[in-house]
């Protein structure tokens, strides 16, 4: 649970993230849940991809449906160290 309120207390901001497998994140935290972290990836870096966000809106909720930006979910148990840049 330290990752999850760690990852909460970091929303909206510029992380470097090091994962259990040694791979380096660095993006914007947009959401957490209990399980995942959701991160906008910095353009130019690493990794590029592309997940669905869990956060759709229909007809009628103001937009076309997806937040519309890279989001890499990561699962929090994967997460080694959280640093904020």
């Amino acid at each position: 649970m330290e990752a999850y309120y760690n990852c909460m207390r970091l929303k909206n901001r510029k992380v470097r993230i090091l994962t259990t497998d040694r791979r380096h994140v660095v993006g914007t935290i947009v959401d957490v849940d209990p399980q995942y972290v959701y991160l906008r990836p910095e353009r130019g870096g690493p990794v590029q991809t592309s997940a669905f966000y869990p956060g759709f809106y229909g007809p009628g909720y103001g937009g076309a449906g997806w937040y519309g930006n890279d989001i890499l979910t990561l699962s929090l148990f994967t997460l080694l160290a959280i640093a904020l840049i």
